[in-house]
């Protein structure tokens, strides 16, 4: 079997891929994720996804790399992480009653044959009406500052919500791993036919 490379660092992505019980790696890619001028978000996350993957593929000459990327659009603002408390708050505060809709670029690179295999998963999350003492409780309990809209999905974010719509719940996390399977059955990894013994 090729090696299994996870383009990334996040610790978020790898422990979702670990989800697949595929032995794998991880490297860094070291890449410039400026925006074109003029590019959209869709094409933003799916060029830097497949950026991602082939930064990585001199390390790996035989492997599948993964590539993935992740913006977040508020009435389409791009949404960065908050890092300060504050921000946090305001993000929130704007988001109270509203939508927010990640793009999810996501990219499988097998290294051997220099081919990409890629997509951009949509995924839409709905916020309930927040009061002021209800994000200031949820930021000050969870810290999200590091995270693309200001909260976790995965943790006490969930409360923040009013629906959830998309095909996968792992793409908020930031790795779509329905898509990933696909991806990789299509490149020639089928993640069922490697299950340890």
């Amino acid at each position: 079997m090729k090696t299994l490379v996870l383009g990334s660092t996040s610790p978020f992505r790898k422990s979702l891929l670990e989800k697949l019980n595929v032995p794998f790696e991880c490297a860094k890619p070291d890449i410039d994720e400026t925006p074109l001028d003029g590019e959209s978000s869709i094409a933003l996350v799916e060029r830097l996804a497949i950026e991602k993957a082939k930064a990585v593929a001199n390390e790996f000459p035989n492997a599948f790399i993964i590539g993935s990327d992740q913006v977040a659009l508020h009435q389409n603002d791009i949404l960065g992480k908050p890092h300060t408390r504050e921000n946090a708050i305001n993000q929130l505060t704007r988001f109270s009653g509203d939508k927010v809709v990640f793009h999810t670029g996501l990219c499988v690179f097998d290294s051997e044959k220099s081919k990409s295999y890629s997509l951009v998963e949509p995924f839409e999350v709905y916020f309930r009406d927040l009061t002021k003492a209800e994000i200031e409780a949820y930021v000050d309990a969870e810290q999200p500052l590091k995270c693309a809209g200001s909260f976790k999905s995965e943790g006490l974010g969930i409360t923040l919500f009013e629906k959830l719509v998309g095909d996968d719940p792992n793409s908020l996390i930031g790795l779509p791993l329905i898509k990933l399977h696909a991806l990789l059955k299509e490149a020639g990894l089928d993640v069922l036919q490697y299950q340890p013994k």
